[in-house]
C-alpha cells in the first residue's frame, strides 16, 4: 500500500520536537515514532484529529498516496 506518512517533514517545518508533540497529543514517544516511520497499519481518527489540531494542519498534510493498481484488488471483509 503506497500510503506514506509525511509527519516528519511537518514537524521540521513547524520547528517542533517530536517529544513535545507526543506529549501535547497524548501519545507515547514510541507510538508517535511508530507512526512517523510508517510502521503502523492504522491510526484512530481521534488521534489523527489531535495531531491535526496540534499541528494546525489537515490529514492530507500528514499522509501522502501514490497510486498502485493493486489497491483496487478485492479485499477481505476484515480489512474494511
Amino acid at each position: 500500500m503506497p500510503v506514506r506518512v509525511t509527519l516528519d517533514a511537518l514537524i521540521v517545518k513547524k520547528g517542533l520536537k517530536a517529544r513535545d508533540l507526543a506529549a501535547e497529543v497524548g501519545l507515547s514517544e514510541t507510538q508517535l515514532s511508530l507512526f512517523r516511520s510508517g510502521k503502523v497499519k492504522g491510526i484512530r481518527f481521534r488521534t489523527l484529529a489531535r495531531l491535526c489540531a496540534a499541528l494546525d494542519c489537515k490529514p492530507g498534510d500528514l499522509l501522502d498516496y501514490g497510486f498502485d493498481p493493486a489497491d483496487l484488488a478485492l479485499v477481505d471483509d476484515d480489512e474494511v
